[in-house]
């Protein structure tokens, strides 16, 4: 089986989903150790009979639910890779405009101390601290599994003496008091739970993921710790689910009656990300 032919068939395995071309080119190069470039330049290259045989059990599994990143333990996040296990989520696009949106206003703001909240893989801090880097950025979860991933992506990318980790939940572990805290915690309600797909279910994180019985409660929880931590003139800017704008905004604003409360929608227009400056 040649490169070309084995793209062709791992699509057609996987059937006709929007990520399939690029799951299937994932595991090519995985299998190959090559770049994606590679593939393209080397296309009728033959592939030996392990990697024939190794290249259809990753299939096999990918077509069974087994998400691509933890097949090949990494996935890309505003244009980095990152590590990433079965003890974290899994980056995901709608996280880079949490990150993009905070990114600018930490940039107006001349933000020194950051506080990624439920970091999972690292993936907000890491990239914060690439994006800001005179800012002090202390990286929290309750997860000693996950904080070991984060520490990797840390040093992967170097800034590992620029990231602070603490183990504890929420803002509690952090000694000072940041001027912008960001965070994507648990917003999955119970019933919507039910409608996920079997892959998130069965290979991420539960804890993660479930915010409850509105899907509030963890976010809840940070609002009303981090009243009292966030500097004046500070904010937060947390992911949320795409039908929780009009609840997450009234909770922000009973626990900050004075802030400026928004929320900036996703690509697709749906609700995503809760922005309040105090």
């Amino acid at each position: 089986m040649r490169v070309r032919d084995a793209l062709r068939w791992g699509r057609q395995q996987l059937g006709t989903a929007p990520t399939t071309a690029g799951d299937v080119r994932l595991l090519l190069q995985h299998v190959l150790a090559v770049e994606r470039a590679y593939l393209i330049a080397h296309d009728d290259e033959k592939l030996s009979g392990e990697q024939e045989a190794r290249f259809r059990q990753l299939l096999a599994r990918a077509g069974a639910g087994e998400p691509v990143p933890h097949l090949v333990g990494e996935s890309p996040f505003f244009g980095l890779d990152f590590v990433v296990t079965p003890d974290v989520l899994i980056p995901r696009p709608e996280t880079e405009l949490l990150v993009e949106a905070a990114l600018t206003w930490a940039r107006n703001a001349n933000v020194l101390r950051v506080v990624d909240v439920g970091t999972g893989s690292g993936c907000i801090a890491v990239t914060m601290a690439r994006h800001l880097p005179v800012a002090e950025i202390a990286a929290v979860d309750r997860s000693e599994q996950a904080l070991a991933v984060a520490r990797q992506n840390a040093e992967r990318h170097g800034v590992s003496g620029r990231v602070t980790f603490y183990q504890g939940s929420l803002v509690e572990p952090v000694p000072f008091a940041p001027e912008l805290i960001v965070a994507n915690l648990p917003y999955i309600s119970d019933e919507e739970w039910t409608t996920l797909d079997d892959g998130v279910k069965s290979y991420e994180p539960a804890g993660a993921l479930r915010g409850g019985p509105d899907g509030l409660v963890v976010i809840q929880a940070l609002l009303e710790e981090a009243a009292a931590k966030v500097t004046p003139a500070g904010a937060l800017f947390l992911e949320i689910g795409w039908r929780q704008g009009e609840a997450a905004s009234a909770l922000a604003r009973s626990i900050f009656p004075d802030a400026r409360v928004r929320v900036r929608p996703d690509y697709a227009g749906h609700d995503r990300i809760l922005m309040i400056e105090t």
